[in-house]
């Protein structure tokens, strides 16, 4: 599998020693090397990449910024100095974080995470036209069936999601943006940034939290009457 990469990176010595790491994996395929975050946005939409490297700290517009202003952004692993953005990471739906000066060995783990998450979009696990009840998740090494109507909701861990079903939970590598996307939008809704919700599953709403029946699941401060509405159709 070939890995479509760009680096968006505003120090030389970070760009050509995060260079020399990309090609040092063969599947990685560097199609673009950005100085900012402006110079990137005309080369994703020139390459399509897969997999975008991308600083945080950065002239005229940071990479948490950049990244948020994508509607269709690739995979991003972000590289920085800085540790104290992780967590802005992670509510990105980031596959990795990574902390300037990293070892290969972290680099080559973050892409290995990115090359999973690659692997199910292309085995259409996630978004399969023919498939309207159901999907298949890459559990324990293997392809588990998981029906829809079975799903009470799912929780974000970091780079992974649990599936919480009736019967269980299933842990699965995936951000919530692709199995957000791999849900039909009918029978179910994300009310906060690490939880998506079965629409019918749902018994009340109380304050700021919804009524599962068996658990309570937060919901969003910020979008909470926009949520309430949808749910209710009010």
């Amino acid at each position: 599998m070939t890995i479509k990469t760009i680096i968006v990176e505003d120090e030389p010595l970070a760009r050509e020693g995060l260079k020399s790491y990309v090609r040092e994996i063969s599947e990685l395929e560097l199609v673009a090397v950005c100085e900012n975050a402006l110079v990137a946005n005309f080369a994703i939409s020139n390459e399509n990449p897969d997999l975008m490297f991308l600083d945080i700290q950065m002239p005229k517009i940071t990479g948490l910024d950049f990244l948020k202003s994508l509607s269709n952004p690739p995979l991003v692993i972000f590289t920085t100095a800085y540790p104290n953005y992780a967590l802005q990471g992670f509510e990105l739906d980031v596959v990795d974080y990574l902390v300037k000066p990293y070892s290969f060995d972290r680099f080559l783990k973050a892409v290995n995470k990115a090359r999973e998450l690659l692997k199910l979009k292309n085995q259409s696990t996630i978004n399969n036209e023919s498939q309207k009840n159901h999907f298949y998740l890459k559990v324990d090494n293997m392809l588990k069936r998981v029906e829809f109507e079975d799903i009470v909701y799912v929780e974000g861990m970091e780079n992974y999601v649990a599936i919480h079903t009736k019967t269980g939970r299933l842990i699965t590598l995936m951000t919530m943006k692709s199995i957000e996307e791999g849900l039909p939008r009918e029978d179910f809704l994300r009310v906060h940034k690490t939880y998506i919700i079965s629409r019918s599953k749902v018994q009340g709403i109380i304050g700021n939290e919804i009524d599962m029946g068996t658990v309570k699941i937060p919901l969003s401060r910020n979008r909470r009457s926009e949520i309430i509405s949808d749910l209710t159709g009010n």
